[in-house]
């Protein structure tokens, strides 16, 4: 009964603290982003309600996913602290708790934490990203147009396609090619003059088309005025990309992720990093609480204020190693799984050497 209510009184408190820590933080984050966007919402004249719901309630939960780990953090050696200086923790080890009792509470916590957080990035805030992003791309970002000429496009393996130009508000393209290529052999070549979108029909309506197919009986030439087909293309693939990848839940990531394979398309590893932070984000929330009390749960002659400070520091140099890991992974120069897990892993092995190493 005894460790039951301990139990319930560390896992209340630590989650009291960690919502304390996350609104402060989130707060001084709010205002001063706002300091910084106040002119464009003047500017582009942003209605007060569409900056308050569309923007700041979703910008809410999106930082404090995005700092979580080292918001938990902070409100671990925060708490612990605390209860360490009351020599509260003594008195716990005192009566005959081992140290790794003392941190199941901590774990239980933790572990509510990584849930809410697991659950939340892969299927809530993708949606309140996709309000939130298209509150910026209106108000804030400049109005996006295609503008890009003699396009290349992998649509699947093999196949190529190639536009002179696209645009974007008429959905049309011109000069369109589309190749298929077998090793070195051409086998196919489908060109027409221009290309238009039919949403009704979710198809592509070729005008003044040519269609050359190449086989060891010779080549054939088919042409025509027009015609509808569907090909592994659509409007979206020339729209604005911006932080596209916080937009999808963790299937609709999946799905893209399976798209872009099969193009054989580039920028696969910013989707890649995405899923993959979306599974090591709960982790890093247990593996730093675990840090987080081992650090500060003697009491310090320093006092509470040096073990927060020791924190803070922690937890910047983890968020530091993590953009490093991050930034290594997006330039492709080692695996994207173990970038993005490679904090992690240096984590863990640092909180078992401080849990073998520090006097407790």
């Amino acid at each position: 009964m005894r460790l039951k209510i301990l139990d319930r009184y560390l896992i209340k408190n630590f989650l009291i603290t960690y919502v304390f820590v996350a609104f402060v933080i989130v707060l001084i984050i709010c205002m001063i982003d706002y300091t910084e966007k106040v002119d464009d919402f003047l500017d582009k004249k942003a209605p007060l309600r569409a900056i308050i719901i569309d923007y700041y309630l979703n910008l809410i939960p999106y930082w404090i996913n995005y700092i979580s780990p080292l918001m938990v953090f902070i409100a671990t050696v925060f708490f612990t602290s605390r209860i360490a200086a009351r020599t509260e923790i003594i008195a716990i080890l005192s009566s005959g708790i081992s140290f790794g009792r003392l941190l199941l509470p901590y774990m239980i916590g933790a572990g509510i934490l990584g849930a809410l957080t697991f659950l939340q990035v892969g299927w809530i805030l993708p949606i309140a990203n996709k309000v939130r992003n298209s509150f910026e791309k209106k108000y804030v970002k400049q109005e996006f147009y295609f503008s890009g000429r003699n396009v290349h496009i992998t649509i699947a393996p093999d196949v190529y396609a190639y536009l002179e130009s696209y645009n974007t508000a008429s959905k049309t393209g011109n000069k369109f090619t589309m190749e298929t290529i077998k090793g070195n052999e051409l086998k196919q070549k489908f060109s027409a003059e221009k290309i238009i979108w039919q949403p009704k029909k979710g198809k592509w309506n070729l005008q003044n088309y040519q269609i050359r197919t190449l086989d060891s009986l010779g080549e054939k030439i088919t042409t025509g005025a027009e015609i509808d087909t569907t090909i592994n293309l659509s409007p979206k693939d020339f729209e604005s990309d911006y932080n596209l990848f916080e937009t999808f839940t963790l299937p609709e990531l999946n799905n893209y992720i399976d798209l872009l394979r099969s193009r054989g398309a580039d920028g696969l590893e910013v989707y890649l990093i995405e899923k993959y932070i979306r599974f090591t984000q709960p982790f890093a929330i247990l593996i730093l609480t675990a840090i987080g009390v081992i650090v500060s749960a003697r009491k310090s002659r320093k006092g509470v204020g040096w073990q927060i400070a020791l924190g803070f520091m922690l937890a910047f140099v983890y968020i530091l190693f993590f953009l490093l890991s991050k930034g290594v992974a997006e330039a492709g120069t080692i695996s994207t799984l173990f970038a993005v897990w490679l904090p992690n892993i240096v984590f863990s092995f640092i909180g078992l050497v401080l849990y073998k190493t520090l006097p407790r």
